[in-house]
């Protein structure tokens, strides 16, 4: 229905509720260093890990990632299946942080919340770029305005801007005018049990803490102690086969995170990329399970109002793939086929605790505790195997 209302009318009704917000909850941000994280991938990670390191230095943090809501020690799970909450939730919650005498606030922003004006009457005192690669570009008419929508964070805050000087679009980000500008790129002073594409995530957290003055012995001991962030390379089981559930979402990230495991026999479950979004990369990212994993199983993933089936056959494209409808008998399947020191690789979905079906409908679901669920069964009944 919303297609047949003139987009001036809908960016004016969603600057409207923006503004509205902000006024009754006393515009909040400017009582709060705000710090926002926008890329196409890595923003959670980045989110968790800058949180805990200035939680870490003594200061009490706010955070909104796709994952979680934190203040201080406080936290509640991410129930909305959005990464950027909308306009009354994100202040409302800024201005908790303010009462919570938080320090800082470090939000997740996405190319959609910012269209949606969700980012409006946010004073962020510090924006973080991960990276680009394409993706939600049907939703935006095109790469281009996807990468312009990221870009307007950057426009509208011209206070610090910190830029991954690795990324091909990096140039766009530069040529914004800011008072400070600050590059990182992969950081060598990053430790060890931070692995694969999340030293970026690291190296990233790690400029932009230097930059708040929080020391470097601080920082390095923050990182040094943290744990696997909830979905993101999370290893559900390392014996006697790797069981791990990632996030990957788009093609640059499903390769990133298949060269981790080089070396292993790869037993890879593939979600179905989504209903309703971004449907020229489902054969891609068949075509790069195919080119990388010795068994692939594609399955459903959020499917919306979608035929499901329709989708795992545009995954699987010309990819030799089991095509397995159920996500648990298809994680079971994997699991089934796994012998010592394979890695099982279930992408998609990470840490989410829903899937979401026809007609609105919201499944309870979470990758990690069914693949737990299906371990046990498969130990508690041998024969299976």
């Amino acid at each position: 229905m919303r297609n047949w209302i003139p987009k001036f009318v809908l960016s004016s009704y969603h600057y409207f509720l923006a503004l509205t917000g902000a006024f009754l909850f006393s515009f909040p941000s400017k009582k709060i260093t705000v710090i926002g994280v926008t890329g196409t991938s890595g923003k959670t990670t980045t989110v968790e890990y800058l949180s805990k390191i200035l939680n870490e230095s003594g200061f009490k943090t706010a955070s909104i990632s796709s994952t979680s809501f934190k203040i201080g020690a406080g936290e509640e799970k991410n129930m909305l299946k959005m990464t950027m909450p909308g306009r009354f939730k994100i202040q409302r919650f800024l201005r908790k942080a303010v009462k919570e005498k938080c320090r800082y606030a470090v939000i997740e922003v996405s190319s959609q919340g910012i269209v949606q004006f969700r980012h409006k009457f946010i004073r962020f005192g510090v924006c973080v770029f991960t990276n680009l690669s394409e993706e939600h570009i049907e939703s935006h008419g095109g790469f281009e305005n996807y990468r312009n929508a990221k870009l307007s964070l950057f426009k509208e805050n011209p206070y610090t801007h910190i830029i991954n000087r690795e990324d091909k679009y990096q140039d766009f980000f530069w040529q914004v005018p800011a008072k400070n500008k600050i590059e990182y790129g992969l950081d060598k002073r990053i430790p060890f049990n931070i692995k694969g594409f999340n030293r970026y995530n690291a190296s990233a957290a790690l400029t932009a803490a230097l930059y708040l003055k929080i020391p470097e012995s601080v920082c390095i001991r923050s990182l040094e102690k943290s744990k696997e962030i909830a979905g993101r390379v999370e290893f559900v089981a390392k014996e006697p086969f790797s069981v791990i559930v990632d996030y990957a979402h788009t093609p640059s990230q499903l390769e990133e995170l298949y060269k981790m495991f080089e070396g292993k026999r790869k037993i890879c479950v593939l979600g179905s990329c989504g209903g309703g979004r971004d449907k020229w990369k489902r054969p891609v990212m068949g075509k790069i399970a195919g080119k990388n994993c010795e068994k692939v199983i594609i399955t459903n993933e959020d499917p919306y109002d979608e035929d499901p089936e329709k989708i795992i056959e545009e995954v699987a494209g010309l990819t030799p793939a089991e095509k397995i409808l159920d996500r648990r008998k298809a994680i079971r399947r994997a699991l089934e086929l796994a012998m010592p020191g394979d890695a099982v690789i279930i992408t998609g979905k990470g840490s989410e605790p829903l899937m979401c079906v026809a007609k609105g409908k919201k499944i309870p679901w979470d990758d990690r505790a069914i693949a737990r669920e299906e371990l046990e069964r498969i130990a508690f009944y041998p024969s299976v195997r």
